[in-house]
């Protein structure tokens, strides 16, 4: 949900003239689609890059379609879905000549509440992290910043931040292996 919020932010900014809240808005995108199109690209990992970038350059060229009372990802999504049956139709039929489509449809049926299912999960998990571990996980785990931009954003070293994300997945591991 925050994640929806600061792109649709970004965005709108972005289509208000903003030339520098565009440039945060692809990065955000950008590791916000890698995720999306990992889970749906599991057996073709090399194909993510090639894709997230077709969709960026998609959601570029049709920023001025975007509706702003319509949720960001829900409109990028349906556009890296797009992009992603182009990708299979030319691609998955070299790969595997006789299966069909039909066959890849577990790649489009994992539902939304699924995964928001798994954020609730994932965000109640980092509730129980003192900030100085959960910030940096979200930060660079989660959205994909450097060490430098996440310690910027947090105010801590460089180090602390290094130290957060392994202390903190660390714990994070426990926590789950404890459940």
């Amino acid at each position: 949900m925050e994640s929806e919020e600061r792109l649709r932010g970004l965005l709108l900014q972005a289509l208000d003239a903003d030339a520098a809240a565009y440039q945060r808005f692809l990065k955000e995108l950008s590791a916000h689609l890698r995720a999306f199109l990992r889970r749906r690209l599991t057996q073709w990992p090399h194909a993510v890059e090639d894709l997230v970038q077709e969709t960026l350059l998609a959601v570029h060229n049709q920023r001025h379609t975007y509706q702003r009372d319509m949720p960001v990802t829900a409109w990028v999504h349906a556009i890296a879905r797009y992009k992603l049956v182009d990708w299979l139709r030319s691609h998955a039929a070299r790969d595997a000549r006789n299966d069909s489509l039909d066959d890849a449809a577990e790649l489009f049926s994992s539902s939304d509440s699924d995964a928001a299912e798994a954020r609730r999960d994932l965000a109640q998990l980092l509730q129980t992290l003192p900030d100085r571990q959960r910030l940096p996980i979200v930060h660079m785990k989660l959205e994909g910043l450097s060490v430098v931009e996440t310690a910027r954003l947090t105010g801590l070293s460089e180090s602390a931040v290094k130290i957060g994300v392994h202390r903190g997945l660390k714990a994070l591991a426990a926590k789950i292996r404890g459940l």
